[in-house]
């Protein structure tokens, strides 16, 4: 097999099992946080919530994306296949090709300083990298398939990852914070779920007693409480519909 047609295929199976990434993060997470140093994963409220802070930055990037996203394109992906109804190429597209990915990458690499091990932070930059490459390589070779001339015109000016600076074009059409709702309250609580699940497994290694740290406690239940709320406006409710979105 070509290796362009290996690299599409093995990015089109790995996009499909693209939510294994977070629980294999925080398995290998628990796994260091047993194995370092304990002195160095000692609590300190203000870098836990600096790295709160870079996850929430990484979510924002995909609320900003998915609020701005026209029907049946950034991600919405099935079993199936690819979908794109049209080439998203401005607003936050018309700076980085990929910025779900790019919030992707911030939102998990909070968790990942949460364990303090350099080593493990260097794997996991070579392990997203290899991981998502082949993601956004089929995803492009589907775009450039079904767009043509209009996606590789757009490509030349608009970076993979790395966002550009100038050239931002206003979105071309309204936000939707129906539409972040819906889409984005899964990833939001497991922002805090994650950083919560780390938090017990540390305590426990440093003082062999369960607890969770009242910092986690008073952050980590609101924001259950806010994914229950959604989740049932979600289910039970027709509210977070939006024609068109």
């Amino acid at each position: 097999m070509a290796l362009v047609h290996e690299f599409e295929r093995s990015g089109n199976w790995l996009f499909k099992r693209r939510s294994w990434l977070p629980v294999v993060l925080i398995i290998a997470g628990i796994i260091v946080l047993y194995l370092t140093n304990r002195q160095a994963i000692l609590f300190d409220s203000t870098e836990e919530l600096i790295l709160l802070g870079l996850s929430l930055f990484g979510e924002a990037i995909r609320i900003y994306t998915v609020g701005y996203a026209p029907r049946n394109t950034s991600g919405r992906n099935t079993v199936a296949g690819q979908i794109a109804d049209e080439l998203n190429t401005t607003g936050i597209y018309s700076l980085v090709r990929h910025p779900l990915y790019l919030g992707n990458f911030f939102m998990w690499i909070g968790p990942v300083l949460f364990v303090r091990t350099f080593v493990f932070v260097i794997i996991f930059i070579l392990v997203y990298g290899l991981y998502y490459e082949r993601i956004m390589f089929a995803e492009e070779q589907f775009l450039r398939g079904k767009f043509g001339e209009a996606y590789d015109k757009w490509s030349e000016n608009v970076n993979a990852i790395i966002p550009r600076f100038k050239g931002f074009i206003k979105p071309s059409i309204s936000f939707s914070f129906k539409s972040v709702l819906k889409r984005e309250y899964n990833s939001f609580a497991n922002i805090f779920l994650i950083f919560v699940a780390l938090d017990l497994f540390r305590n426990y290694f440093v003082s062999e007693r369960i607890y969770i740290t009242p910092l986690w406690m008073y952050i980590g239940i609101p924001a259950g409480l806010i994914w229950v709320a959604v989740r049932l406006i979600h289910k039970k409710t027709s509210w977070l519909e939006n024609t068109g979105r």
